[in-house]
């Protein structure tokens, strides 16, 4: 896992396509936004788990 330091207003870019900005920090609570090709889903984690959940249930169906 890399392991980066940025404050309000910075970016870290994946590849040549995906961009993560720093909006907000409160606390322990920090604000990003993700830009990326509308090809590419972009999910919290737990929404992702539960969109997988359901595509192995609807396979065993």
């Amino acid at each position: 896992m890399l392991v980066l330091s940025r404050v309000v207003g910075e970016m870290i870019s994946i590849g040549d396509n995906i961009s993560v900005r720093i909006l907000a920090v409160n606390g322990s609570n920090i604000r990003f936004g993700v830009e990326a090709p509308q090809n590419i889903n972009v999910h919290r984690a737990e929404v992702y788990k539960r969109i997988q959940a359901k595509r192995v249930h609807g396979k065993r169906s």
